[in-house]
């Protein structure tokens, strides 16, 4: 969440159901998640460090163990954290840093050198996935998929081809996404990006926020609806699937665009998700504390169009209280700066 997110409103009415094709569905769901990685879980969190009074990386590491966290996504190469995360067999998510995406796109020998410095000089962190980019917007999208390849091609040459290389994309890449069926890409580079990401098996990256889409439209959006409590049923009219829950909406739509990219395989991280425990409308220590619970226990069993664990990172770790912008960037925090819980959570 290093640039502010803005997302396309998102509708709430309620249809009648529509009868569906069940057994057609229930085979692509079968050779679908016969091809989920099992090994990787569902829940990670976000490690910001935009603050002045955040613990050491060494005794954010032990946190993340003591909670049972299995996965981290940092947002450079964090030199601190990587040493820390060495040995640990938590999975990493390692993003680029912004800055860099230009200089991998255009100088191959700029992704080596950053291959070499930041992840081949740390044999014992378990790299899952590395984000060419966060939340990148206007004319520098056209950097990503060059550097995307860059990099890939270097982590290939440096013997670490294992690691699959993403981008990590705003929600409102995609238009049309009521209902969820409806969804497209909004712009064509990312029907490259997805094609890309087809061919080398990896996930495509999405920071996913129900809290802005409610705060962006409150008259519409049922809070209820946006936290993962009962009360709102919406159904696709165009496949009959029934939704509980906005987080489920937004993502099938991500799915239902690239089914439309024509690559219905490539699999969704959901890179960043969260709500805000204050600092604007919406934003209460309540609503947190159900959103985000609500998203750890809901994860484990997919949305209904992929209904099997999905790979989801909570934003994030730490209030952070030199975030930018809106109020409420500095309450994402699961815990103070001091450790404590910010409100109680369970990860197992």
């Amino acid at each position: 969440m290093q640039a502010k997110r803005l997302h396309v409103p998102f509708v709430l009415y309620v249809q009648s159901a529509v009868v569906t094709p069940v057994a057609r569905r229930a085979l692509g769901l079968a050779l679908l998640l016969a091809a989920f990685p099992a090994a990787v879980q569902s829940i990670g969190v976000c490690y910001g460090v935009i603050g002045d009074n955040l613990p050491p990386a060494s005794d954010v590491v032990k946190l993340y163990r003591s909670n049972g966290i299995d996965s981290m996504r940092i947002y450079f190469a964090d030199a601190d954290a990587l040493q820390a995360l060495s040995g640990t067999n938590i999975g990493v998510v390692m993003d680029t840093g912004n800055d860099n995406v230009a200089a991998f796109a255009t100088r191959p020998y700029a992704a080596a050198a950053w291959v070499q410095r930041n992840v081949r000089a740390y044999p014992g962190v378990s790299f899952r996935y590395i984000a060419v980019g966060n939340e990148i917007i206007g004319s520098d999208t056209g950097y990503i998929l060059p550097a995307m390849k860059n990099l890939r091609d270097a982590l290939s040459a440096a013997g670490l081809g294992g690691i699959k290389v993403s981008t990590a994309a705003r929600f409102d890449v995609i238009a049309n996404s009521y209902p969820p069926s409806n969804g497209v890409f909004k712009d064509n580079y990312m029907h490259d990006v997805a094609r890309f990401l087809k061919a080398t098996g990896a996930p495509l990256l999405v920071n996913v926020y129900p809290y802005f889409a409610y705060r962006g439209d409150t008259n519409n959006i049922h809070l209820n609806y946006a936290t993962f409590q009962p009360g709102t049923t919406v159904t696709d009219d165009n496949n009959g699937l029934t939704y509980t829950n906005l987080f489920d909406a937004m993502v099938d739509s991500i799915y239902a665009a690239l089914a439309d990219a024509g690559t219905p395989d490539v699999n969704v991280v959901v890179s960043e998700s969260g709500w805000p425990s204050g600092g604007g409308l919406g934003a209460s220590v309540g609503s947190a504390s159900t959103y985000n619970q609500g998203l750890i226990n809901h994860v484990r069993r997919g949305t209904p169009r992929r209904p099997w664990p999905l790979e989801t990172y909570i934003f994030a770790m730490f209030n952070e209280n030199q975030k930018p912008g809106d109020g409420t960037e500095k309450h994402f925090g699961l815990f103070n700066p001091n450790m404590s819980p910010a409100y109680s959570i369970a990860f197992r």
